[in-house]
């Protein structure tokens, strides 16, 4: 008997830890310290966890060490991540997405608010639902320049025979191919490596990737054509996210909106501060040849808009957004 009543206290001991147990709610993104997209995930999740107060807590995991961002949207399904803060690979998700791979589609955040507003939550959005996702926010990765170890890119034809790393996007390669560039999709994680061994030439990221990934350190040039604006997104699975708490949805839905005006703070800023970082090093820098960049790009415009649903509608409408 005794041994029985000791058995009970133990576990009506227990009891009130585990009915009080914290939600911990898992955050993934590829981004190194110091990315943006770090500095987003940071942001959303010390605001999220102080307006939550114990009720759960965003755990952020970066550099990453939950997979690719393909892989952390397969886990999110499952249940083992919560939430994803990807980028490009969202055009692998839903062809839609392709609309901002675009080259020179997006003028500047401004734009992106209105194409947001306008276009992103009625024809965006539902096609995603329909994979079992849910946007909480729209965040950004950054305008995409180029950084090689064969030479200065100043026009399309100088990309000739380049091996070029490019993201998970068929629309990525696709361009690159029209540039005339031998580009291929890696995860980001394993970019320096690949670009220091030679398997190689080059990449294409926003300047706090590159800077992040210390891409300067294993090539020569720096080519700023910002050929493409990629917007990062905050991504949850539809159905375990209703089964949190109202409350906290609420929390995480308000603060991952919040989040947005820090992002477009930060990167406005950091554009200048990192392009001035970037001339401390050994790498050349050149400013490309835009208007022949934008010239030779459209047959990928002519390709997306006659192969994608609602491509041709949302393609003119978002160009007709930035003569606003």
């Amino acid at each position: 008997m005794k041994l029985l009543s000791t058995a009970i206290l133990a576990i009506l001991a227990a009891l009130p830890s585990f009915a009080t147990a914290q939600i911990e709610l898992k955050l993934g993104h590829v981004g190194e310290p110091g990315s943006l997209l770090s500095a987003a995930a940071e942001e959303f999740a010390k605001n999220a966890n102080a307006k939550l107060a114990g009720k759960a807590k965003v755990v952020v995991y970066g550099s990453s060490q939950l997979g690719s961002d393909k892989e952390m949207l397969q886990k999110m399904k499952l249940g083992t991540v919560d939430m994803v803060e990807p980028s490009t690979v969202m055009g692998s998700v839903s062809d839609i997405y392709g609309v901002f791979e675009m080259p020179y589609l997006v003028k500047d955040r401004k734009h992106m608010q209105r194409i947001e507003k306008e276009l992103y939550w009625s024809k965006f959005e539902p096609e995603l639902a329909k994979k079992g996702y849910k946007t909480l926010a729209i965040w950004e990765n950054g305008y995409r320049h180029i950084t090689n170890n064969k030479r200065p890119i100043n026009k399309p034809a100088d990309l000739a025979g380049i091996k070029l790393r490019v993201p998970n996007s068929k629309w990525r390669v696709n361009m690159f191919k029209a540039y005339g560039a031998n580009p291929s999709p890696m995860k980001f994680s394993e970019v320096f490596t690949a670009l220091q061994t030679g398997v190689m030439d080059g990449q294409e990221n926003p300047l706090s990737q590159i800077v992040s990934g210390k891409f300067y350190e294993v090539q020569k040039y720096l080519s700023l054509t910002g050929h493409v604006y990629s917007p990062a997104y905050l991504i949850v699975s539809a159905k375990h996210f209703a089964k949190l708490p109202a409350d906290v949805q609420k929390i995480l839905d308000e603060t991952a909106k919040e989040t947005q005006a820090f992002v477009y703070a930060k990167a406005a800023k950091d554009d200048e501060a990192l392009l001035e970082k970037m001339k401390t090093t050994d790498i050349k820098i050149n400013v490309a040849d835009k208007d022949a960049f934008i010239a030779a790009s459209k047959p990928i415009y002519d390709e997306f808009a006659g192969e994608v649903p609602l491509g041709k509608e949302v393609i003119e409408r978002a160009i007709a957004l930035g003569k606003q």
